[in-house]
């Protein structure tokens, strides 16, 4: 076992998980993430927690219930970590996990490099306020506007909460991704238009080649199109549960990196902490103040855009100047 990945590990689930002694830590993997999930495992175990390691199958979208049994378990745990190739940060199982209290940490897409460096080896005291105050002026904006390579998109925030995901998760029912730092809202479903491009990464592709965007079209809150790419091709079948139902394709979250230690890989666990970017999510956001239940959660990113809330310029080309 690789020492420093197991000092790495020990840390997290000290000062990210805030796992006491008398706590249980529950592991949730799968094929794909098992090394990763037997890493956590392992740690826990060295340090004397109470720990279990669950291993199940790969999820086939990002956003997929889990097998009820893992359910279960994670209602029953002081603390879930979930390493998983697919997220289930967007899920009922996830949602009603933390109604019973549990701190769920959801690690969607991570890989053992990303534990030696980027966003896993920030200082986390300075993401987690960052973080806060990036949330603070979303809950108090009712709408938002994204400029880039003379695309915009407005969505209403009108009413709905800002939430926090600081990568640091202390009290019962606390809940987010690690590595983490990001700011993000669940935009009123039919109050999105416009059309913007997404030049960073996308779930179901991964990181786009530089000067190859798509271009994203937003009606009424639901996606109608999306082109451009000279990768799209080959994963064009990928993208297509955005079209398989209504809701797949509805608006489902605007979020804002804070984590200036994150990098870009075309895993979107920590593409969408880049500190400066800007996110865009289709499909399930009644996890955190939406109304949307979908069979799927994709996530693009927006490299160096400019961002109003209201009237407040908040980011300018990647930049925050608010």
């Amino acid at each position: 076992m690789d020492q420093g990945l197991l000092a790495r590990a020990r840390q997290i689930i000290a000062v990210n998980l805030a796992l006491k002694p008398e706590e249980s830590l529950l592991v949730v993997a799968d094929d794909i993430t098992r090394e990763v999930g037997k890493l956590f495992y392992d740690a826990a175990e060295d340090m004397g927690h109470d720990v279990q390691l669950i291993i199940m199958p790969e999820g086939k979208v990002a956003g997929q219930e889990p097998p009820a049994v893992v359910a279960v378990a994670m209602a029953a745990a002081d603390v879930a970590l979930c390493p998983t190739s697919k997220s289930i940060t967007h899920t009922q199982a996830r949602i009603n996990a933390v109604a019973q209290g549990t701190r769920v940490v959801t690690m969607p897409g991570v890989t053992m490099d990303m534990l030696r460096e980027g966003a896993s080896c920030a200082d986390y005291s300075q993401v987690e306020a960052r973080t806060a105050a990036v949330t603070a002026m979303l809950t108090e904006a009712s709408t938002a506007r994204i400029l880039k390579d003379g695309h915009e998109m407005v969505l209403s925030l009108a009413g709905r909460p800002g939430v926090a995901s600081p990568g640091v998760y202390r009290t019962p029912g606390a809940s987010g991704n690690f590595p983490s730092g990001e700011a993000y809202i669940a935009p009123v479903e039919d109050g999105a238009h416009g059309t913007m491009v997404v030049d960073g990464s996308m779930v179901g592709i991964g990181a786009l080649t530089p000067g190859c965007p798509l271009t994203l079209t937003v009606e009424a809150g639901r996606l109608m199109s999306v082109e451009g790419g000279d990768n799209l091709g080959p994963y064009a079948e990928r993208l297509q549960v955005l079209f398989a139902k209504p809701e797949n394709g509805t608006i489902a979250e605007l979020g804002i990196g804070t984590n200036e230690q994150a990098k870009l890989s075309g895993i979107i666990l920590e593409d969408e902490k880049l500190y400066g970017t800007v996110h865009l999510a289709f499909g399930t956001n009644a996890s955190f103040g939406g109304v949307t239940h979908a069979d799927c959660h994709y996530d693009g990113i927006i490299l160096k855009p400019t961002l109003y809330l209201d009237d407040t310029l908040v980011i300018q080309e990647g930049e925050f100047v608010a």
